[in-house]
């Protein structure tokens, strides 16, 4: 999954240089008119629908209102056993941990990797062993802004090995997206690029 999600970084400025060798071969008379348009009229229209356009709050929107602030979650006391039937039962990868009580701060994290590596190859007890005794910890979380855009968000998921990102808002808890979450947002510009690129092509700017 690693490898792939790197190979999709690239993907972008591969897709864009492609389409526009194809103007240049197949539309040679048109090259000169297309780039005196890109560099003056549109250059700024093209730029801002570039592929980084899309941010970590494009994505929550999407999600819908369970997204927003409503994210799933578990407590520091909850035992290991809980949180994994509570992933289960949602089919979800990881759950937000906070302290008891405090449903908007967070205390960390609890994945599906942390049950494997901690209790399972560990052989310990997964209904005697809390959540908060195997989480990554709040002050150890890789988290992103609503502001963060989608190939940041990814590169650090990708460079970290995680798969699972809290996103936090002035020191306030408010959604996750997962690298599916991101690899989607990202599919969706690159093909709403390619869109524009076609029309654009074809007069449309």
């Amino acid at each position: 999954m690693q490898g792939a999600v790197n190979a999709f970084l690239s993907r972008g400025n591969f897709i864009k240089n492609a389409v526009l060798q194809h103007v240049r071969v197949a539309n040679p008379v048109l090259r000169p008119i297309l780039f005196s348009r890109s560099e003056s009229v549109s250059s700024a229209r093209m730029e801002e629908q570039s592929f980084e356009s899309t941010t970590i709050s494009d994505i929550l929107k999407a999600k819908g209102k369970g997204a927003d602030g409503s994210w799933l979650w578990c407590t520091t006391d909850d035992t290991v056993y809980d949180a994994v039937k509570s992933m289960t039962h949602h089919n979800v990868g990881a759950l937000v941990v906070v302290k008891p009580g405090e449903q908007k701060s967070l205390a960390g994290i609890i994945t599906e990797r942390d049950y494997l590596r901690k209790i399972i190859v560990q052989g310990r007890s997964s209904k005697s062993t809390k959540v908060g005794d195997i989480m990554t910890e709040e002050n150890k979380l890789i988290t992103v802004t609503p502001n963060t855009k989608v190939l940041q968000a990814m590169q650090l998921m990708t460079d970290n090995r995680i798969r699972h990102i809290p996103v936090i808002n002035d020191k306030e808890m408010i959604g996750m997206v997962s690298i599916g979450d991101v690899v989607r947002a990202v599919v969706a510009e690159h093909r709403e690029e390619l869109e524009r690129l076609n029309a654009y092509i074809q007069g449309g700017y």
